[in-house]
């Protein structure tokens, strides 16, 4: 079982899934930073000054101020503004997912067609192998 494993390591299938695991999460960390603090703020501003990160709804009985003076004083809350950001971060990388997706297949597809067998006989029509030297219905002689 060792000697399997120590394969499927070597083979580049381990290496390529670590390589896309890393990539992937700086990416998800870029992704971050792009709704947090480029697409969100404005996008707040646009809709009246919102802070989507500082939304939240107190379940207890006292009034918070902001999202940290609730959670610092242990109060339970719901913070549907970070699960916005979130959701927004979320399309962001499915769509670019699906974008490298559609560039991997579209390079899959050019695969070169597959080399003839086959040709056909130019004496009766009949489809007959690249490599016979008379043809199996008419028995006409190929070249």
């Amino acid at each position: 079982m060792l000697r399997e494993f120590r394969e499927f390591a070597v083979r580049g299938n381990m290496v390529d899934l670590a390589v896309g695991l890393i990539i992937g999460a700086a990416f998800g960390a870029v992704v971050t930073s792009l709704v947090n603090d480029v697409l969100m703020p404005p996008l707040g501003l646009l809709l009246g000054r919102i802070d989507f990160g500082a939304l939240f709804l107190d379940l207890s009985d006292q009034a918070y101020p902001s999202l940290r003076a609730a959670r610092e004083a242990g109060a339970p809350v719901i913070a549907y503004g970070a699960f916005l950001n979130t959701v927004v971060n979320f399309f962001i990388v499915a769509f670019a997912v699906f974008q490298v997706v559609r560039v991997v297949n579209r390079f899959r597809r050019q695969e070169a067609p597959a080399a003839a067998t086959t040709t056909t006989c130019p004496y009766c029509g009949m489809i007959i192998p690249l490599v016979a030297t008379r043809c199996p219905y008419c028995t006409s002689g190929l070249a």
